[in-house]
């Protein structure tokens, strides 16, 4: 499904009064400025609101997407999106709550404004009646002399109140403390909200509740500059139910570009959802109806073995990242690993994806399955492969294997992949060279 399909198929839940209510219902709003005006502003007339990403990586991640759906159910909403690149603030990044961060060439900023932009071009709709814009602060940023950003900036901003701020009272409790470039960030977003204010009327800024601090201080500096009141939205850190960060394997965050994410990694990060977590992501990464993920409620509750609430997590999540139609090779994929599907029918970087995530070995075509089974860690040893094969429990591309001194020979697929299988859910992926 085209990607203008996918964003013409979003709907916001008409059980819900307004927006602000369903957003609540979904756990979105951790913090806000004034809940009861917020409400009421947007069940009313459309506003201009946005959210800032900073390009510090090539790709956004999880985080950035509950950022995105927010926005994306804004303007479901009627109300007007503005996506904010940050090709200056990207340039110095927040203060992380340890250490200073690596500043990066300006040309590797400029590049990854660029992917950035890309990314959530993908997720907001740029026609109807209310469509979305993007900016760059770079643009009205890089104009200004250090003498006019202190004398029509900086005059607004008071250093206890900067100080308070929790990201820098952490760093200036660590050992490493807090250069002036990054204590200076706060500054620069504030005034990014005030330069939306001024040139789009933009009354509305969402992010995370980490940076809670950074969003106030734009609504701070636009009452003082402007004299006026305008809001904030800080949506939750999502965790998991046991208090770990979400959003990480193995220390990586999982990204949404498809060259540091592939789509079946994706996909298998939320098949993997504990049942304690997997309502709470559908209300958040998905734009099912209330009643529907209530049925999924149900029916972890009374069928947890039936994993359906993750299968449609996982769908739903996968399609709104890479689309139909990469989620759809990427269910096949996972369905043929299982026995329930033809190997032979993936294509190759899907296949290629879906071996890289299991316990892999390179062997020759000339080595045998046994030796493939010890190699892969499926067996403990050469006789305990032998007794599996002998068991019947042994499967290559889903064929099963029946003699002990077969070979790899003929046995790889699309890009040299094969998979072997081990009972009914052991896997391992090969790597199969010719002599």
């Amino acid at each position: 499904m085209p990607v203008s399909e996918l964003l013409n198929a979003q709907r916001n839940d008409p059980s819900f009064p307004d927006v602000w209510e369903e957003l609540n219902w979904r756990g979105l709003v951790h913090v806000s400025t004034d809940a009861a005006g917020l409400k009421e502003l947007l069940a009313g007339d459309p506003i201009v609101f946005y959210c800032g990403f900073d390009p510090t990586a090539p790709s956004l991640h999880l985080g950035n997407l509950v950022q995105l759906i927010v926005m994306r159910r804004l303007q479901l909403a009627g109300h007007h999106p503005l996506g904010l690149v940050g090709g200056s603030t990207g340039l110095i990044g927040d203060p992380r709550p340890t250490a200073e961060r690596t500043l990066n060439t300006r040309e590797t900023v400029a590049e990854w404004v660029g992917y950035l932009r890309g990314q959530i071009e993908r997720f907001l709709s740029f026609e109807g009646d209310n469509p979305a814009r993007m900016v760059n602060n770079l643009d009205w940023t890089a104009p200004l002399s250090a003498i006019d950003f202190l004398r029509e900036v900086g005059k607004h901003f008071r250093v206890g109140t900067m100080l308070k701020k929790d990201a820098v009272a952490a760093r200036l409790n660590s050992e490493a403390g807090i250069s002036y470039t990054e204590f200076s960030y706060q500054i620069l977003q504030g005034m990014d909200f005030l330069e939306l204010y001024r040139t789009y009327g933009c009354v509305l800024q969402t992010g995370g509740s980490d940076q809670w601090g950074n969003l106030t201080s734009g609504t701070d500096l636009i009452h003082r500059a402007e004299g006026v009141s305008v809001h904030a939205i800080g949506t939750p850190l999502i965790t998991n139910s046991d208090g770990t960060k979400f959003g990480k394997s193995e220390g990586n965050a999982i990204w949404l570009d498809a060259e540091m994410c592939s789509p079946y990694a994706f996909y298998q990060f939320w098949l993997n959802t504990d049942d304690a977590d997997v309502i709470a992501r559908l209300k958040v990464f998905t734009f099912l109806h209330r009643d529907e993920i209530e049925r999924l409620e149900a029916v972890v509750r009374d069928e947890p073995f039936r994993r359906e609430a993750q299968k449609v997590l996982a769908r739903e999540a996968t399609a709104l990242v890479h689309g139909a139609e990469a989620t759809d090779a990427v269910i096949a994929a996972s369905e043929a690993l299982f026995g329930q599907g033809e190997l032979d029918a993936l294509d190759a970087s899907t296949l290629a994806a879906a071996v890289e995530e299991l316990p892999q070995a390179r062997l020759p075509e000339t080595a045998t399955v046994v030796q493939a089974l010890v190699e892969t860690g499926l067996s403990t040893s050469l006789s305990d492969a032998r007794r599996a094969i002998g068991q019947g429990g042994v499967s290559l591309n889903n064929r099963k294997v029946t003699d002990d001194e077969q070979t790899l020979e003929g046995a790889a697929l699309a890009g040299g992949r094969a998979v072997l299988r081990r009972g009914k859910k052991t896997l391992a992926g090969l790597v199969i060279a010719g002599e």
